[in-house]
């Protein structure tokens, strides 16, 4: 069995897209998924399977909508992939602060990024790299005030979910802790 983390996008924001992480440990067991934890309510998920990632993604979002009525945006990582996005980052392993950084993952290494239109959009403040598939942003003054946050994903042109330095480093514990 492989070890895989899940990030959902777009639940439990604004009373919308409702999927306690009860029910998402629910239909991972459901799946096949084993040593099932859960992190907070934005739809993370840590656990061993069987199965491809890809094949996870889409059937956690079918289930989903079967039992919610609505299919969210899922993309699952394997431990390595994940540790990866980690160990790259450009700025360093110690974030000046932990909610500042955000990890952009994506469905695929963007074909065409408009690189100079992130680069227009950008604060002063804030810093960014485009690794493989992931983006990361330094967005000190928060990236719900943050032009380039709010664009980034059209600019890049493939599906991203973020999660902040914290999240990503309690994810990367979790999934350590999963047996082997």
């Amino acid at each position: 069995m492989k070890t895989f983390v899940a990030l959902l996008r777009g639940i439990n924001v604004g009373g919308r897209n409702m999927l306690p992480m009860s029910e998402l440990s629910e239909i991972l067991h459901d799946l096949g998924c084993r040593d099932v934890k859960t992190y907070i309510q934005s739809g993370n998920a840590v656990f061993r399977c069987d199965k491809a990632s890809g094949r996870i993604a889409a059937d956690i979002a079918a289930a989903i909508g079967k039992r919610r009525g609505f299919e969210p945006h899922v993309l699952v990582l394997d431990k390595s992939r994940f540790a990866d996005a980690i160990k790259l980052n450009p700025f360093g392993p110690q974030a000046p602060d932990a909610k500042a950084l955000h990890l952009g993952f994506l469905d695929a290494v963007p074909a065409t990024p408009d690189l100079k239109g992130l680069e227009a959009l950008k604060a002063s403040t804030e810093q960014f790299s485009l690794v493989g598939q992931v983006f990361y942003l330094l967005a000190p003054e928060g990236v719900g005030r943050s032009k380039l946050a709010a664009r980034s994903e059209k600019l890049l042109g493939c599906p991203m979910t973020d999660r902040n330095w914290k999240t990503v480093t309690t994810l990367m514990s979790m999934l350590e802790a999963l047996p082997e």
